[in-house]
């Protein structure tokens, strides 16, 4: 026993020579061959038992195959890179421990650029390759010292803080990756942001060193100042073959059209200074200027506007007074006032935008960060991400040779639309301007959206701001076959002061099995609403919920309280509807749950004498319209009325306090192009107890407007979404002889 114990020993010593993992490898063979022969020792053997030397022989080759296995595993699944060496780390990114790279003087230049490049042309989509997530990777070169063949460097500058910022937000983004051999897009440590400080034919031949760089295929260059004196072309001048550039200064002729990214020009005031968010609305000052350095021609056209318009034009320049520097930079005069800058911007409600030497000005950004609208006069610039962002709803975009108009021009545009797109100007900076992360990342998702177009983003997602929470909400359209019966529906209450028959229509609604939540919308700022003690008594929670303005369009807000898929739009004076009938309506709507299912039916027509639409009220058998003072929908379209409503249809239902149903039905038929669904045969819901004093709909003026909203509606959609249909849903059995009790829903209003 002592022998096969010391060979035990003389195994595992072996084992543990070899180092890691045997470590405990050592402890395990040992373990187990110390437990062999405790057990061989106490009772018999189960196998013959084995001579000395073959035992040992069989320990040490098992240990052999075991240290193996599990080298080849740690090998194997060990995180590694084939160049990993290469990664753009914190301790790469100091251009003093860089290697030094010194440029031959003949060492090879790459081509001026071809402008004829596409994404087709000149950029190779098969190294992306397919991904579950849809993204694109992104290689950053490590960072490297490039000297002349004398030692001076191809930068005066070396790396700048921006693109420093730059690279270290891509390479904490999800786009980047360490390993070369997965990369979509290459993006070289070589800064060339600025063209002043660049020397331009040493930096393309440091380019053109780069081991991947084949012809600048699938590498991106950020440049924000391109172009120098004299001419200040509009495009990097530095060759660089088929390199993707993302450009700060693009005009039509040097932009190529989808394959260039056009980029803002950074503004590190911008960043510096922090400019609290100013509520959209009228301001101190109409138009702003605040650019220095104009042509003699600009100001003098500007100076002419100021004598024309007195105080409600603001003409700033550089201080003559004051000492350059920084402070002098966050500084504008007019004749000896001293403003703030960009402070002062925010005091007027557009900021003109001019061309410099350059088309591509730090101003816009100044100026968006302010909320103030940017009056563009800038021939032939193409705007930042223009690809994806609708400019036409954040800033004003005028011709040069229409400067001397530009008061009477601005002046035409409504005031509501003024505040929409000084909103929209801010939401700009804070999404896409107000960093370099904030740019790049924005580059790389317009690139990502190129290569994976399936997937790309839409145009609501990079134009509206994120204001309403989508993740919460499914479109009916993705809805399973038939939604749940369980969570039940909301039923939403519209009201104002008819206490009694709001009361009323409570208690009956509660009775509906399937109502999961009441929601009161007390639309009456005049007047609170009765004091808890006084509500009835119903078996589901109730939530009143108090509106800042009368509205209709209140009905129709995407409450948060609002928590199942089916909403119940109901009226105060809707007490006529049993709760078979709200159940039955209810059903329809889980198997239509993409429709309005309502009772009150309605129809439109064409009145050939007036050339125009005509809102019918009276019963017939067709119907193209259901009432929402007593209709079932999906809450999506609640989403879909708030913020995505065409034109200014909201807007006008508000205003008029009439519509704000046919509006619902206009929407609801033009995103799915089906009719609604009338359940039950009722014919009238008119409340008996109500008078002309009660009622919106009872006014005589209220009618007649309801033809006005089709034909403005129908304006508005550009085409008529309603659909006619003869068709109502009845429960079985409804008209049938048969005892009640065999019925689902026995009581059913009569005509």
């Amino acid at each position: 026993m002592s022998a096969v114990w010391r060979s035990c020993e003389r195994a595992a010593a072996c084992v543990r020579a070899l180092g890691g993992p045997a470590k405990w490898l050592s402890r395990i063979v040992g373990f187990s061959m110390c437990a062999s022969m405790k057990y061989s020792s106490r009772g018999p053997a189960l196998i013959p038992r084995m001579k000395t030397k073959h035992r040992v022989y069989y320990i040490a080759l098992f240990s052999i195959v075991l240290l193996g296995l599990i080298a080849t595993g740690a090998f194997q699944f060990w995180p590694h890179s084939i160049e990993s060496a290469a990664e753009w780390s914190v301790e790469r990114r100091s251009v003093h421990d860089a290697p030094l790279v010194r440029l031959l003087a003949n060492s090879p230049i790459p081509e001026r650029g071809d402008l004829s490049c596409r994404m087709h042309t000149c950029f190779n989509v098969y190294s992306c390759g397919y991904n579950p997530k849809n993204r694109i990777k992104v290689y950053i070169y490590p960072l490297q010292r490039y000297v002349d063949e004398l030692g001076t460097p191809i930068s005066s500058t070396g790396l700048s803080r921006e693109y420093n910022e730059l690279l270290s937000a891509i390479s904490d983004s999800d786009f980047y990756t360490d390993d070369v051999s997965r990369a979509c897009l290459l993006i070289p440590s070589i800064d060339v942001l600025n063209q002043n400080s660049l020397r331009v034919r040493e930096t393309a031949q440091a380019l053109a060193m780069l081991p991947r760089w084949d012809r600048g295929t699938n590498h991106l260059l950020f440049n924000m100042l391109p172009g120098g004196p004299p001419d200040y072309n509009t495009a990097l001048d530095v060759p660089r073959d088929k390199a993707l550039l993302a450009g700060g200064g693009f005009s039509t002729w040097t932009y190529r059209q989808g394959y260039d990214v056009s980029v803002p020009v950074y503004s590190p005031l911008s960043a510096e200074v922090d400019l609290p968010e100013k509520q959209p609305g009228p301001r101190r000052y109409f138009i702003l200027s605040s650019q220095t350095a104009l042509h003699r021609e600009y100001r003098a056209e500007l100076e002419r506007l100021k004598e024309e318009n007195g105080e409600a034009v603001l003409l700033l320049d550089k201080c003559s007074n004051l000492s350059q520097g920084a402070m002098s930079a966050r500084k504008r005069c007019y004749k000896s006032q001293v403003f703030d800058y960009p402070q002062i911007l925010q005091e007027s409600s557009f900021c003109v935008v001019l061309r410099g030497a350059r088309l591509g000005q730090a101003i816009l950004s100044d100026v968006l960060q302010a909320g103030c609208v940017p009056v563009i006069l800038a021939d032939s610039y193409i705007l930042p991400f223009s690809e994806v962002l609708d400019w036409k709803r954040a800033s004003v975009v005028i011709p040069e040779d229409k400067l001397p108009e530009i008061y009477t021009i601005l002046k035409s545009i409504p005031h509501r639309q003024v505040e929409e797109m000084q909103r929209q100007a801010r939401w700009f900076w804070d999404a896409y301007f107000s960093s370099m992360k904030a740019i790049g990342l924005t580059t790389l998702q317009i690139i990502n959206d190129r290569i994976y177009p399936y997937a790309a983003r839409t145009y609501e997602q990079w134009n509206n701001p994120p204001v309403v929470k989508w993740s919460s909400v499914n479109s009916p359209l993705f809805l399973p076959l038939i939604p749940p019966r369980s969570p039940g529906f909301t039923a939403v209450v519209l009201t104002y002061d008819r206490i009694e028959s709001l009361f009323r229509v409570i208690t009956e609604i509660s009775k509906v099995p399937s109502l999961a939540k009441l929601l009161v919308v007390w639309n009456n700022q005049n007047k609170s609403p009765p004091e808890d003690s006084l509500w009835p008594k119903i078996n589901v929670p109730l939530k009143v919920v108090r509106t800042k303005e009368n509205k209709l369009s209140n009905r129709f807000f995407p409450y948060d309280e609002i928590e199942t898929e089916a909403v119940l739009a109901i009226d105060d004076d809707i007490i006529m509807l049993t709760s078979d009938e709200l159940q039955f309506g209810y059903e329809v709507w889980r198997e239509f749950p993409d429709r309005l299912v309502g009772y009150p039916g309605r129809l439109h027509l064409w009145d050939h004498e007036m050339g125009k639409w005509k809102y019918e009220s009276e019963w017939t058998n067709e119907v193209s319209m259901v009432l929402t003072g007593a209709a079932f929908y999906h809450k999506y379209f609640n989403y879909l009325y708030t913020y995505k409503m065409p034109g200014d249809i909201k807007n006008w239902v508000d205003a008029h306090m009439n519509c704000e149903d046919i509006a619902m039905n206009f929407l609801v038929a033009n995103i799915t192009g089906k009719a609604p669904i009338k359940v039950t045969p009722r014919k009238k819901f008119k409340c008996p107890e109500c008078t002309a004093i009660d009622g919106l709909s009872l006014d005589q003026t209220h009618m007649v407007e309801r033809s006005e909203c089709i034909n403005k509606f129908a304006s508005v959609f550009g085409t008529m979404p309603l659909k006619v249909v003869e068709h109502r849903a009845d429960p079985v059995l409804y008209k049938d002889d048969f005892p009640e009790k065999l019925k689902s829903f026995p009581n059913i209003g009569s005509l």
